[in-house]
């Protein structure tokens, strides 16, 4: 079983979310937690992908063709860090 840690910013974003992103990122979640990050890749439709550039060592996921989740993969242990559900801005802010 894989844990998920969520940024602060996320639990921010989330309430704002439109309703199907928000069940699309839940069921993103309930596949992590059960075969974490190959799982997503097996799955065409995330078209989980690693991010270049400022957000090197961070991955994307597509929720829909604009929300993305941009995570972090905690080698060593099991963990994943969500850092933002966004519409497709990949900019740190």
């Amino acid at each position: 079983m894989w844990e998920i840690y969520e940024h602060r910013r996320v639990s921010k974003v989330v309430p704002y979310l439109p309703v199907q992103v928000l069940k699309r990122y839940e069921k993103w979640k309930d596949i992590v937690r059960v075969s974490g990050p190959s799982g997503l890749r097996a799955i065409k439709g995330f078209r989980d992908e690693a991010l270049r550039g400022e957000w090197k060592g961070h991955r994307s996921s597509r929720l829909n063709q604009q929300y993305r989740v941009i995570y972090q993969v905690e080698a060593q242990e099991v963990l994943v860090y969500v850092m933002d559900v966004s519409a497709h801005d990949y900019r740190r802010k």
